[in-house]
């Protein structure tokens, strides 16, 4: 039998949820959407052919699956709409808002409740994310199971057994993209110093880096021994890692994804205080 999903939100990532989703084979006729605007609900209908209402809690009230997907800063009020229809259904809880933990979510739900948390990244746009999850004790190995399933449609799935490593998630692959959009700027502008043309300095930067994380993804040998591979004795490569290396490029990283966490509990903080 297949579930019934229902997304309370439709934006970008929901929608890059379902679409993905819906692309691998599961059944348009069991998702359900919501949205306060009534352009949004005819183009969910008309684009993805799953049923879309501007009524949440009609939306949850046969729902196996409940995604979460509205900002954090309404969550509280969208949850405490919701409380009543959700005790009724006792559905599967997945959460798509940063800093917002399970207990606060099941308080605010009613208790009791199996509830996941997922931290996506931006690349789910395009089915090429990486999603860390992390489910409170009261979700069985079904329930794991299916999740696993649905956000598979959009890229690598990473469980954590403690809810506080989301913050290496988030530090990792939740803020991850930009870090390799910053090496890309910095590429194509070396390439644009060096003489080449600044559309050829782009293609090559992108090219490179896709090629490069297809390799490794790929590869039986860890990244460490492919740059090795590349690193001739002598050679140019070798000379322009050891300027990497020389210049700290490995404790940059590690400051910045340890700033990033420290951030990610301070708004986490930030937001239980404003409860």
């Amino acid at each position: 039998m297949t579930s019934k999903v229902t997304f309370i939100g439709a934006g970008n990532m929901a929608s890059a949820i379902f679409g993905g989703m819906i692309d691998g084979g599961y059944p348009a006729d069991a998702i359900t959407a919501t949205s306060p605007n009534d352009d949004a609900l005819v183009q969910l209908r008309d684009r993805y052919g799953i049923h879309a209402s501007s009524d949440n809690n009609a939306a949850v009230a046969e729902a196996n699956v409940v995604v979460l997907a509205v900002k954090p800063d309404i969550m509280r009020d969208v949850c405490l709409d919701l409380r009543d229809s959700i005790q009724a259904r006792q559905p599967l809880i997945v959460s798509v808002a940063a800093g917002l933990t399970a207990d606060t979510l099941d308080e605010w739900l009613g208790g009791g409740l199996p509830i996941i948390r997922c931290m996506p990244n931006t690349p789910s746009l395009v089915g090429a994310g990486a999603s860390g999850l992390y489910a409170n004790p009261r979700v069985s190995d079904d329930q794991r199971q299916l999740t696993t399933t649905l956000l598979e449609a959009i890229g690598l799935v990473e469980w954590v057994d403690d809810e506080a490593l989301l913050e290496a998630v988030t530090a990792i692959s939740g803020s991850g993209p930009a870090y390799f959009f910053l090496m890309f700027e910095a590429l194509i502008e070396a390439g644009k110093q060096l003489g080449l043309p600044a559309d050829s300095a782009h293609r090559l930067a992108l090219q490179t880096g896709f090629g490069a994380a297809k390799m490794a993804q790929q590869s039986e040998h860890d990244p460490a021994r492919l740059k090795r591979n590349v690193m001739s004795p002598g050679g140019t490569t070798e000379r322009a890692i050891h300027v990497l290396e020389d210049g700290g490029l490995r404790e940059l990283f590690e400051n910045a994804t340890q700033a990033c966490a420290a951030r990610a509990r301070e708004l986490s903080e930030e937001i239980g205080e404003k409860r």
